[in-house]
C-alpha cells in the first residue's frame, strides 16, 4: 500500500455536555457535511464510509449518512472504544492507499450519557475483564471510583513510584489544557484554571482530581480522504497528506509485567509511534505539534515518554520547563485536548485529525503553531487499540 493519501476536508461541530446535544445521527450528518464542504466534494463522489461510535445500536452509521444521500455505497460501522474515530481514519486510509477507493469518508460521533463510562451488558462476559483482573493483581481490589480513573490513576502512581513524580505535575497538564482551550471556540471548557483550583477539586482516585479527568461529551467530527489522482481531477486542495500511520493492540507486556503504565497502553503507543517514525524517516524531535489522548492528565504525562517527546522518566522535567506548550519544544493538544475540548468517544480521533489539518493549513487562528509542516496524532482505546498518525504539509 504505497499510494499517497490526502486529507481533502475535515469537519467538526462544537462538543457539548450530555443532554444538550442533537441526536447522534443529526450530529454525524452535520460533521460529515462540514467535511464535504471543506473538501468541496459532493457526497456522490464518496465510494466508502467508515462510521465510528461506541454507544449505539447497529447501523447507526447508516442512520447518519443517509441524511447525506442514498448513494448505495458501503457503510462500515466501527467500534474500538476511545480509539474508534482514528480506527475509522485508519480504515479509510487503507482503502485509498490500497487502490480500493479514490474518495472515502471517515465519520465519528457519540451521544453520551451523564456519569462515568460503564458497561451496558450485564448478561455476558465483559471484554475488559482481563484488563480488570490485571489491575486488581497489581493494585488490589477495585474501589468505588470510576474504573477508568483507577486504571489511569494507577499509571500515575506507577510513574510516581519509579521516578518520584510530584502530584502537582499532573495538575499542571490541566492548567495547560485550559489555557490552550481558551483559544479554541470549539472547546467545551474554555475558562482558565489555576493549579490550586485543579489540585483542590474533589479527589477521584489519588493522585487524580476531578479537574484532571475528561468529561463525558457529545459531538461529531469527520474527514474526507482521497488519492492524489482524485484531488488533481477535481481540483481539490491536497496540501495535507498522511505521511505514515500505525495501529497496534495489546501485547504480552500489557498484562504480564505488572506495570500500570503498560496496562493502559504505554507499550501499544510506543510500538505504534516507532512504526510511524521508521516508515516516515521522521523522529519525535522533528514534530512541532501533537494532539494526544489526554483522557486523564496521567495519560498525557506517560504518553510524552511513549511517543518519544520526552525520555523515559523525563516527563516531569518536560512539563516543568514548558516544553509541552507554545514557546517550548512541541505544542501538545493546542485544541485543549480531551480534558477541555471534550471526549465524545467515537468522534475524538477525527476531531484530533481536524485540529491538526487546520494547524498544517495555517487555519488554527489564535492557537496556530507557526510554521508547522508536520503534526502527530495519538488516539488510544483500552481493551485495546492505539492509532498513531503522522500528517505532513506538502
Amino acid at each position: 500500500m504505497t499510494r499517497p493519501v490526502h486529507v481533502a476536508g475535515v469537519g467538526m461541530m462544537p462538543f457539548t455536555k450530555p443532554g444538550a446535544s442533537d441526536s447522534y445521527h443529526a450530529m454525524g450528518a452535520r460533521a460529515a457535511r462540514a467535511a464535504l464542504e471543506d473538501a468541496r466534494v459532493d457526497y456522490q463522489h464518496v465510494e466508502q464510509v467508515y462510521a465510528g461510535y461506541v454507544y449505539g445500536d447497529s447501523c447507526s452509521g447508516q442512520a447518519a449518512v443517509y441524511h447525506l444521500g442514498l448513494s448505495g455505497v458501503p457503510v462500515v460501522n466501527v467500534n474500538n472504544n476511545c480509539a474508534t474515530g482514528s480506527t475509522a481514519l485508519f480504515l479509510a486510509r487503507q482503502a485509498i492507499a490500497s487502490g480500493a477507493a479514490e474518495c472515502v469518508l471517515a465519520l465519528g460521533f457519540e451521544q453520551m450519557q451523564r456519569g462515568a463510562i460503564a458497561s451496558h451488558w450485564k448478561d455476558r462476559p465483559d471484554p475488559s475483564q482481563r484488563l480488570l483482573d490485571a489491575m486488581e493483581a497489581i493494585q488490589g481490589p477495585p474501589t468505588d471510583a470510576p474504573v477508568a480513573a483507577q486504571l489511569f490513576g494507577g499509571a500515575a502512581r506507577m510513574h510516581m513510584q519509579l521516578y518520584g513524580t510530584r502530584t502537582d505535575t499532573f495538575g499542571r497538564i490541566s492548567v495547560k489544557a485550559r489555557r490552550h482551550a481558551a483559544r479554541n471556540p470549539l472547546a467545551l471548557f474554555r475558562d482558565a484554571l489555576t493549579l490550586d483550583e485543579v489540585m483542590a477539586s474533589p479527589a477521584v482516585f489519588d493522585p487524580l482530581t476531578r479537574l484532571q479527568c475528561c468529561p463525558p461529551t457529545c459531538g461529531a467530527a469527520a474527514a474526507v480522504l482521497c488519492s492524489a489522482d482524485f484531488a488533481r481531477r477535481h481540483g481539490l486542495d491536497a496540501i495535507v497528506r498522511i505521511a505514515a500511520q500505525a495501529m497496534t493492540t495489546d501485547g504480552n507486556s500489557s498484562f504480564d509485567e505488572k506495570d500500570m503504565r503498560k496496562l493502559v497502553g504505554y507499550d501499544m503507543t510506543r510500538r505504534a509511534a516507532a512504526q510511524v517514525y521508521e516508515a516516515s524517516g521522521i523522529g519525535p524531535e522533528d514534530i512541532p505539534v501533537v494532539e494526544l489522548h489526554d483522557c486523564f492528565t496521567a495519560n498525557e504525562l506517560i504518553t510524552y515518554e511513549a511517543l518519544g517527546l520526552a525520555p523515559e522518566g523525563g516527563a516531569e522535567k518536560f512539563i516543568l520547563e514548558g516544553d509541552n506548550t507554545y514557546g517550548g519544544k512541541v505544542v501538545t493538544n493546542p485544541s485543549g485536548g480531551l480534558l477541555s475540548k471534550g471526549h465524545p468517544l467515537g468522534a475524538t480521533g477525527l476531531a484530533q485529525c481536524a485540529e491538526l489539518v487546520w494547524q498544517l493549513r495555517g487555519q488554527a487562528g489564535a492557537r496556530q503553531v507557526e510554521g508547522a509542516r508536520l503534526a502527530l496524532q495519538h488516539n488510544l482505546g483500552l481493551g485495546g487499540a492505539c492509532v498513531v498518525t503522522l500528517f505532513q504539509r506538502d
